[in-house]
């Protein structure tokens, strides 16, 4: 590039001296050019050949890099200890091998190739500069040094503010992502105000961060502009002062410094980006090899003979705390015997170290002491610290602080030991291949069946096996599972998809293929950690058949909540606080009336008189429902999509870009005056490049003023005026942009705040069925809450008024062009200037998508590395780590190999766009030299023709390209405007809802006809029941039956397709959806806590300021929390942290019941509110429920029997919805029919 401003001076020079005729004959000048124009075309080519290698060779390196440190970091995740990931922040892991290795890749592969480009092109530039005259360039670096100066003042300020502005949108942003995650709770609670409130707030400190950020950026980018054209002006003017003096001979020597030194000065914009991604990618790097560089934990080498894993598992004195909360003792010099051939129960509330001992036999953890991960976790705590110190001017009270530890990290003590051999001297492999694990939650990767079961063969004998062979272990497995009754239905049988993490199949199907794939390795070791515990009556029956089928015959350790799953375990147990408090079979622990007593009388479930018939257990309903609740939704969530596809295509084209932007433009008639405001001075910046074009013309045809018949002063008198008029262009343009730049940044804060604020408030309002579509999940809305309104602002803010500049640039340029030189204009319109407006704009655009590029070339693998890092504990148990670690290497390969099919191509195209302007300069320099021969143009039409058009085009197409992209501002605009125009707007305006009454409401389902959107199967025919005043109401049944449709349907999530829903005999649909939600209250199975004070989560769904604290401390003493909250130091001011994760499970429960209760509600909706809770906690919530229950209607969904067996009516519900049986327990017993084979599956005393 320096050499092309040799070039482009040596044909000013000659043109000048050609022009004032100092003698050079018309042959003699036409050689010159021809000459010139011909090493400017070669140049055109080099550089076309050196971009187009530059750009393929960068991408290829960074993408190879990328590709080699992710599998290297894999591979070394893989081969750590789990306590890595513990004391890694949640999804750090995932985050590093997908978007920070994003990071990497884009730092080391075409931004380290901009910054060498420009890096070498400054130095080039300086070198030129100085060497053709060091005193003008000396001059004409001020400019420079006043752009640096003024940048290096306001950006510090404009990076300060544009960080405050961050974390604000930061904090709406885990608003709006917290409140989407649990939108129905948010519904049920009536709370969409309040959030809206909160996500107000903090979307109000962003605008306010974005005015204050307005004149910052436009006073900076003034300066930039005022400092490049004033530079101009003083070049010429000490140009033409050196001429005068006979310092230099030639105007060519002024115009390859000055454009040497303007070179400089967008050299250094252009290095700053990928200054910072390289700065980026350095602190990426280091996260990666802060796993990279870790020391690998002992593998162990010991295997069969040497060891046996068929030998009791000896726990001695084992003292244990997990490396990530080192000062919390977990296990307390345990000391246990795991029998070798027998079944070992282990229970006992949560927190006691049940799946700990599980986690030490899996060698996920060791008895070492982790101090490398406490040294992490420490230098973790001072970031918090260091970055909470530098935010404590922006606090704000809904932050968290994070609860110090105190005291000396606990020392780890004990061996856990086989065979006379500490579990640390076993190969490590050899011993997981022994092992069968079956977690609460299974994970199933998303492929076949046959291939999810096949895993388990991994490390085992069979692993080489043929696949006809595999196929027969597999089906053996299955067999042994009973998870060949569901596969055999199913229309591929072993090779059906199971879907993303199995969500194909129901819960306890994928139970039974992960017990196949636990068992089809044939391990001596059989591990069932909470197996049955999220699965209905039906569904656990059968897993736990299938258990005590595999379980004989090995070592199999068992835990459990539900203790009827355990009686006829050969030992049971009891574990608190890290230590055997009790132990040995069910009979002898019930005897001894001690902790195991009570654990099962809280789960005791009264079968009245026996009788011959307990004996029998019915065989209707042994298969699970094959339209599983789960399948369901996974069909009506894909039926919906595609109904949402066409739906979406329907209304893109019913709504343009221009049909989007007329009507946002008439919906802000406020901002009118301000986009006025814009397009005058957008105007007038954008008549700059046309004036400076003349200007350039005029001050280079001010040197014939140096030679006869000109008088001595004439150069210097005309010199002095036309650089006033320089510097009258430069403060003129410094205006122009700085009057556009604060118009148009003001408007995009108060655009994006106003449409991001009716955006989020038009999701939080929709019905229920809104976010029943797979492109609306939580994470999804979310990120189009926070991206769809920046759309907006990029369509109606600041980048447009740069394309509004553009535009005005390109007409005033060719109207000059047009006018001074008509022929060669035509010449430039028609063939130069779509060119280098194309050239201009692809090469921005590609520079500002090579982010999106560089995400999308790795997408596939980052998903399955995703994927299986979630599934950390159950790769490693199963052996999968150098499988997975292969199949991602192969993964990278081929992501590698299509980067380099694109990049090819991409390149040379890149490389002709970045070097086009030098052929465009090479055809009007040879075609303006002939017409300035014929004396059809003059000196100064030429250049300004050349100038003009050159820089309109070049300046226009970046400007362009820094515009809104057309497709996604279209998709976004039209998801902004569908989500307000499909806004739940009740038509009911009265807010008085059902008249109340005292002691709860009457229900009533009337000839109930209901099915989800978009499919065909009916959850409900003709469903018919009533529930009393003030009743305490059970629904039981089997997974699918539609016990949690009623539920939706009593919360109006949806509204039924036929019948009648009746609340004191007034048809819910009739009234206001808000005001009935008032005599109502929900608590779910998961409870759902939003991050803030317990205060604040109590009284989410109610006016504050309208219950007083006696009122609230009732509602939690109801609750059975008040104590609880009273002994926290700040007591109802305490910080919970994200979703009360400083709370135990049974603690979560009851903080929502208070919150149910705080509204005093007539119905109380509980949907499995204690399923997963241990006996415990389960205790303490039933006690809640009971004390809650009273003057109320409580309706209750639940799969612990023992939980309703004191309700006033229990609804059995089965396949289809129907109502199968109706009364209170002691009657069902009697009936022997449905719920009496319930019972007995879950009986604790038979």
């Amino acid at each position: 590039m320096p050499l092309m401003n040799v070039i482009f001076g040596r044909f000013v020079g000659n043109f000048s001296s050609f022009s004032i005729g100092d003698g050079q004959t018309p042959d003699d000048f036409k050689a010159t050019i021809n000459r010139l124009s011909l090493y400017m075309f070669a140049l055109f080519i080099a550089r076309w050949g050196a971009g187009s290698i530059n750009k393929f060779a960068f991408r290829m390196i960074g993408i190879r890099l990328s590709s080699a440190i992710r599998l290297h970091y894999l591979q070394r995740l893989f081969g750590q200890s789990i306590h890595v990931l513990d004391s890694m922040p949640p999804g750090y892991a995932v985050s590093t091998i997908t978007s920070t290795s994003n990071v990497l890749q884009l730092g080391i592969s075409e931004k380290l190739g901009v910054f060498v480009e420009f890096t070498s092109l400054m130095i080039a530039a300086i070198i030129v500069a100085f060497t053709w005259n060091w005193e003008l360039a000396l001059v004409t670096f001020s400019g420079v040094v006043f752009i640096v100066t003024a940048v290096g003042v306001i950006l510090p300020l404009v990076l300060k503010v544009h960080a405050k502005q961050g974390r604000a949108d930061a904090k709406a942003g885990a608003v709006s992502s917290e409140a989407l995650a649990s939108i129905r709770m948010i519904m049920a609670s009536g709370a969409e105000a309040r959030t809206s409130k909160r996500f107000a707030e903090h979307v109000a400190e962003a605008r306010k961060q974005a005015l204050r950020l307005s004149p910052l950026i436009s006073v900076q980018f003034a300066l930039v502009f005022f400092g490049a054209f004033a530079s101009f002006g003083l070049a010429f003017w000490y140009g033409t002062r050196m001429y005068s003096q006979n310092k230099i001979d030639n105007p060519g020597v002024v115009i390859v410094v000055l454009l040497s030194v303007m070179m400089i000065v967008f050299s250094m914009e252009r290095i700053s980006t990928p200054l910072l991604a390289i700065g980026k990618a350095s602190v990426a790097a280091c996260e990666f090899f802060t796993v990279i560089d870790a020391p690998q934990p002992n593998k162990g080498h010991l295997k069969e003979p040497d060891v046996h894993a068929d030998d009791d598992l000896v726990l001695s004195n084992v003292t244990f705390a997990y490396p990530s909360r080192p000062h919390v003792k977990i296990l307390d010099d345990l000391n246990l015997t795991l029998e070798a051939g027998k079944l070992t129960a282990i229970v006992g509330p949560s927190g006691s170290g049940k799946s700990t001992i599980v986690g030490l036999i899996e060698r996920w953890y060791t008895l070492r002491d982790q101090h490398v991960i406490a040294k992490a976790k420490e230098q973790e705590k001072q970031k918090k610290k260091k970055k909470a110190k530098e935010e404590s001017e922006d606090d704000d009270p809904t932050s968290i602080a994070e609860e110090e530890e105190t005291g000396p990290p606990i020392a780890l003590s004990g061996t856990v030991e086989t065979s006379g051999h500490n579990l640390d001297e076993i190969d490590l492999t050899w011993w997981r291949s022994q092992i069968g694990l079956v977690q609460q939650e299974p994970f199933l990767f998303n492929d076949t069946i046959y291939k999810n079961v096949a895993n388990g063969l991994n490390g085992s004998q069979w692993e080489h096996e043929p696949e006809e062979r595999k196929r027969e272990l597999v089906k053996e497995a299955c067999v042994e599972a009973f998870a060949d009754e569901f596969i055999d239905k199913l229309p591929d049988r072993y090779d059906t998809l199971v879907g993303d993490s199995g969500a194909r199949l129901s819960g306890g199907q994928r139970q039974r293929i992960a017990i196949a794939r636990s068992i089809v390795r044939k391990p001596k070791i059989l591990i069932l950690d909470e197996a049955t515990s999220a699965i209905d009556v039906r569904g656990e029956r059968i897993v736990q058949a299938a258990l005590d089928r595999v379980a004989k015959g090995r070592t199999t350790i068992t835990i459990a909540h539900r203790l009827s799953t355990i009686k006829k375990a050969d030992r049971i147990v009891v574990l608190k606080k890290g230590k055997v408090v009790e132990s040995g079979t069910h009979d002898s622990l019930i005897a001894s009336e001690g902790v195991y007593r009570g654990l099962v009388q809280a789960q005791a479930l009264s079968l009245g008189e026996p009788s011959e018939a307990d004996a029998k257990t019915a065989e209707v309903h042994d298969d699970d429902d094959e339209d599983s609740l789960t399948r369901k939704k996974s069909e009506a969530q894909s039926a919906l999509a595609e109904h949402d596809e066409e739906d979406k295509a329907k209304n893109a084209k019913q709504r343009g870009l221009f049909s989007s932007f007329g009507l946002f433009f008439w919906e802000s008639k406020n901002l009118w005056l301000l986009l006025a405001l814009v397009v005058f001075f957008a105007a007038c910046a954008g008549a700059a490049i046309p004036i400076q074009a003349w200007l350039f013309a005029t001050s280079i045809d001010l040197f014939k003023y140096g030679n006869p018949p000109y008088p001595p002063g004439k150069l210097m008198d005309e010199a002095s005026f036309w650089s006033l008029m320089w510097t009258v262009l430069a403060i003129g343009v410094c205006l122009a942009y700085l009057g556009t730049l604060a118009a148009s940044t003001r408007i995009s804060g108060t655009v994006r705040a106003k449409y991001q604020q009716q955006y989020f408030d038009s999701i939080l309002f929709q019905k229920a069925a809104y976010f029943d579509h797979e492109d609306r999940s939580h994470g999804t809305l979310t990120s189009r809450v926070a991206d769809d309104p920046k759309q907006l602002e990029e369509l109606m803010g600041a980048n447009m008024s740069m394309v509004y500049i553009a535009l005005f640039n390109l007409t005033g340029s060719v109207i000059i062009a047009l006018v001074f030189a008509w022929k060669l204009a035509l010449v430039a319109i028609c063939v130069v200037l779509p060119i280098t407006l194309a050239s201009s704009y692809w090469r921005f655009r590609y520079e500002l998508q090579f982010a999106k590029m560089n995400n999308d070339v790795f997408a596939d693998s980052s998903q399955f590395a995703s994927e299986s890092i979630g599934a950390f504990r159950t790769v490693t148990s199963l052996t999968l780590e150098e499988p997975i670690c292969r199949r991602f290497e192969t993964l990278c390969r081929g992501h590698v190999v299509t980067a380099y099919r694109k990049a090819r191509w991409v390149s040379i195209i890149f490389g002709l766009a970045d070097s086009s302007t030098m052929a465009c300069q090479a055809l009007l320099f040879y075609y303006g030299g002939r017409l300035l021969l014929r004396g059809e143009v003059d000196l100064i039409a030429f250049f300004v023709c050349l100038m003009a058009v050159m820089n309109a085009g070049e300046s226009a197409g970046n400007s362009l390209s820094f515009g809104p992209n057309a497709a996604s501002v279209t998709a976004s605009a039209n998801r902004i405007l569908d989500a307000r125009e499909s806004r739940l707007r009740d038509e009911h305006t009265d807010e008085q809802g059902i008249p109340g009454s005292e002691g709860g409401m009457k229900i009533e389902l009337r000839n109930v006809g209901f099915k989800y959107p978009s499919r065909d199967d009916p959850v409900f025919k003709d469903l018919s029941l009533t529930i009393e005043k003030g009743q305490f109401a059970a629904l039981v049944g089997a997974s699918g039956c539609g016990k949690t449709s009623i539920i939706s349907l009593l919360e109006r999530f949806y509204d039924v397709d036929a019948g009648k829903i009746l609340v004191n005999d007034v048809d819910i649909t009739d009234v206001n959806i808000y005001a009935y939600r008032k005599h109502l209250s929900l608590v779910a199975q998961e409870p759902t806590l939003f991050q803030g004070t317990l205060r604040d989560n109590i009284l989410l769904g109610v006016d504050a300021d309208s219950v007083t604290d006696a009122q609230l401390h009732a509602a939690c003493r109801d609750a059975s929390i008040h104590d609880f909250i009273v002994s926290l130091p700040e007591g109802y001011n305490t910080n919970i942290g994200s979703r009360g994760v400083s709370l135990s499970g049974g603690q979560k429960q009851r903080v929502s019941i208070a919150r149910a209760l705080i509204r005093n509600p007539q119905i109380l909706l509980l949907d499995e509110a204690t399923s997963s809770l241990d006996s415990e906690s389960e205790k303490l919530v039933q006690a809640a429920f009971e004390k809650a229950g009273k003057g109320r209607t409580m309706v209750c969904v639940a799969h612990r029997l023992a939980t309703v067996q004191n309700a006033h009516v229990i609804f059995v519900l089965g396949e289809g919805g129907k109502l199968l049986e109706k009364g209170n327990h002691v009657e069902l017993l009697k009936k022997k029919g449905v719920y009496y084979q319930m019972c007995q599956s879950q009986a604790l005393d038979r």
